[in-house]
């Protein structure tokens, strides 16, 4: 059981190192600056 915990932990390592890779090497970098703003809108009031 506990290798099987640590094989999916690595899978999902390995998917969030490839997210990352493929966000830095084919996303512009206004991609990556409007995604790092989306948390700091949440405060803004809309209504």
């Amino acid at each position: 059981m506990t290798y099987f915990i640590f094989a999916g932990d690595m899978l999902v390592m390995l998917f969030m190192v490839v997210l990352v890779i493929w966000l830095t090497a084919f996303g512009s970098k206004e991609d990556a600056h409007e995604t790092a703003c989306i948390p700091l809108k949440d405060d803004i009031d809309h209504g």
